[in-house]
């Protein structure tokens, strides 16, 4: 796309952690951001052109960022495809990634069947409507078994594991909804690879080894502490998916190592993602960087590492919704290789994700030790009051 000044614009429906992030992004490559997000003044606001108010269903708020921009895209699954798609059409406006990829991430269920359709590893997996049905599924598929909201679930919500048959009609009613309900998968290590959609070309990042608790991501580690055969067989396997998703766009592929060194994928999302947050120092192209130059069809930037590098989430550690004050980044800010990123949300709550830390190495540098120097800097972050 021709630069001029002002440049570009790319309208983002979401203006989270994520819009923000794209704002920072886009603005090296004389790139113009509008976002449209339901909340006043969001996270992405201080840092890109304009924000629209507006939910992430509202037509007339589809419709006026399309006309103010060459290309739409989103930063969270909750845009409704169906309104991007007419809006898309009526104002000849491009959607990337394209509104049928989000119509078929939106539900989980409607992703693991496309995905095995198309001969990429999955888990062993089934639709379960009533408390009666997930009793059968997990009959078959043997306890524990992780129950899913089949839309909305997000850091852990809307997953409930399933230990044994007396914990069914409880879990049913958690959830609340349609569901998927997959065996629980034996495996060594999460695993992510943030892969790249251009114009008529496709990458992959390196692999990065992903640290859940309670469901929520914690630490990722690039590259990932797995071996260079099932680092391998993981890039074949985001590739393979790479070939479902249709659009451009960065997509962030979550996978499993099973204990044997299998490669199971776990979920997809159609965006920049939360384990790919280490690239902002980590590689020469970040992947928010990626994503912008995608859905202009711009060249894609290489996916090259600099140096080894890891990254700690911020989450709020309170137990009652309060205004946002950290305490203790000094030693943070003051730590040679530490990049403190904040995302500017007002209001913090329990496991809110608030930032992040990164941490960057040398060659000589052991990603075990890094690891542990990271969650030293996070864990002296608090937003409980002195």
């Amino acid at each position: 796309m021709t630069r001029t000044s002002p440049g570009p614009t790319v309208g983002v429906v979401g203006g989270g952690q994520l819009g923000r992030m794209l704002g920072e992004a886009a603005a090296p490559l004389g790139v113009e951001v509008v976002v449209a997000d339901p909340t006043p003044d969001c996270p992405a606001a201080p840092v890109v052109r304009d924000q629209l108010v507006g939910g992430f269903e509202d037509e007339s708020t589809f419709r006026e960022l399309a006309e103010r921009a060459d290309v739409l895209t989103f930063e969270i699954e909750l845009a409704d495809p169906d309104v991007l798609e007419r809006v898309a059409e009526e104002t000849d406006t491009p959607v990337h990634p394209a509104p049928k990829t989000l119509r078929t991430i939106q539900d989980k269920l409607v992703q693991k069947r496309r995905l095995a359709e198309a001969g990429v590893p999955v888990p062993e997996f089934r639709g379960v409507d009533t408390a009666e049905e997930l009793r059968e599924a997990c009959d078959e598929l043997g306890y524990p078994a992780m129950l899913k909201a089949r839309t909305g679930g997000y850091d852990g919500r809307g997953n409930v594991p399933v230990g044994g048959p007396g914990e069914v009609e409880a879990a049913m009613a958690d959830i609340a909804g349609p569901a998927m309900v997959e065996e629980m998968v034996d495996f060594e290590r999460e695993l992510a690879v943030m892969g790249c959609l251009g114009d008529g070309e496709r990458d992959t990042f390196p692999v990065t080894e992903t640290v859940h608790r309670e469901e929520i991501l914690r630490e990722s580690v690039a590259p990932a502490r797995a071996s260079a055969e099932v680092r391998d067989r993981a890039q074949s396997v985001a590739m393979d998916v790479l070939d479902v998703m249709e659009g451009r766009g960065v997509f962030g592929i979550e996978l499993f190592q099973t204990s044997d060194d299998r490669i199971l994928l776990n979920e997809i999302a159609p965006r920049p993602h939360n384990s790919g947050h280490w690239t902002i120092e980590g590689c020469h192209t970040s992947q928010f960087e990626q994503h912008i130059r995608a859905v202009l069809g711009d060249p894609l930037g290489t996916t090259e590492i600099r140096d080894p590098t890891v990254s700690a989430n911020i989450l709020g550690d309170v137990t009652e919704r309060q205004d946002a004050v950290m305490h203790g980044e000094e030693t943070a800010l003051s730590t040679e290789r530490a990049h403190l990123h904040w995302y500017g949300k007002r209001e913090v709550y329990e496991l809110r994700k608030m930032g992040h830390l990164t941490l960057t190495g040398d060659d000589t540098d052991d990603r075990g030790t890094l690891l542990g120097d990271v969650r030293d800097l996070r864990d002296g972050l608090t937003f409980q009051s002195e």
